[in-house]
C-alpha cells in the first residue's frame, strides 16, 4: 500500500472514529467543519484525498489534532516520530513546505510544526476556532506574520505567540528563505 492510500485508509477510519466518539451526525459534523456531507461521506468510505485545509477544518470541528486524523498506529504513551514519518502537508513551486513533525491531544489538539518559505513566498490561513494559539520561532531569514490585516517581521532567533482565531498568514519578503518551528494549540469544544 502507498503511502498516500495508507493516509487516506488511516483518516477514513479516524475521521469517522472521532465523528462517532463526539456524537456527531454526518449532517452535524458537515455543518461544524463547513464542508458537505458528501465530502465527509467520501472521506469516510477512502474515496477521495482531501486538501490540507478541509483535513484542517474536520479536525478543528472534532477538536482533534491533524496528527491525530492521519494517525495510522496506536502506539504507547510516549511516540518518537523519525524523520521519514514527518508528513509534509503544504509546498509551493518554489520549495516552500510546511511539515507536521508530530502532535497530541493535550486535551485538544497540541501539533508541532517545521515550516520552510522560499523567498517570495506565503501561506495564508483561515481562522481557526476562538481559543487556538500559535507560538512561532525563527530559526532562518526573517518571516513577515501577519494577523488580522497587520504585518509582523519576526526575525531569526525571535519568537512570537498570538491567537490564531483570524486570519493570517506566513510570508517571506526578504532574499533568503525563512525557516521557523510552530507549535498550534487548539481548544476542544463541545
Amino acid at each position: 500500500m502507498s503511502d498516500l492510500e495508507l493516509l487516506t485508509q488511516s483518516l477514513a477510519r479516524n475521521v469517522k472514529r472521532w465523528r462517532t466518539e463526539r456524537g456527531f451526525t454526518l449532517e452535524g459534523l458537515a455543518a461544524r467543519a463547513g464542508v458537505s456531507r458528501g465530502m465527509l461521506i467520501q472521506i469516510e468510505q477512502a474515496r477521495t484525498n482531501p486538501s490540507v485545509g478541509t483535513v484542517v477544518k474536520i479536525g478543528d470541528a472534532l477538536g482533534v489534532s491533524i496528527t491525530t486524523l492521519l494517525d495510522y498506529e496506536s502506539g504507547p504513551a510516549v511516540r518518537v516520530v523519525p524523520p521519514e514519518q514527518a508528513v509534509r502537508l503544504w509546498s509551493s513551486e518554489h520549495g516552500s513546505h510546511s511539515t507536521l513533525l508530530a502532535g497530541t491531544e493535550a486535551p485538544g489538539p497540541l501539533e508541532l510544526w517545521h515550516w520552510r518559505l522560499a523567498p517570495g513566498d506565503a501561506s495564508p490561513s483561515d481562522p481557526h476556532p476562538a481559543g487556538t494559539v500559535e507560538l512561532i520561532h525563527v530559526t532562518r531569514g526573517t518571516l513577515s506574520l501577519r494577523v488580522d490585516g497587520v504585518n509582523y517581521p519576526v526575525p531569526a532567533g525571535h519568537s512570537a505567540s498570538f491567537e490564531a482565531n483570524t486570519a493570517h498568514a506566513y510570508g517571506n519578503e526578504g532574499a533568503e528563505p525563512v525557516e521557523m518551528t510552530m507549535a498550534v494549540s487548539v481548544p476542544f469544544a463541545r
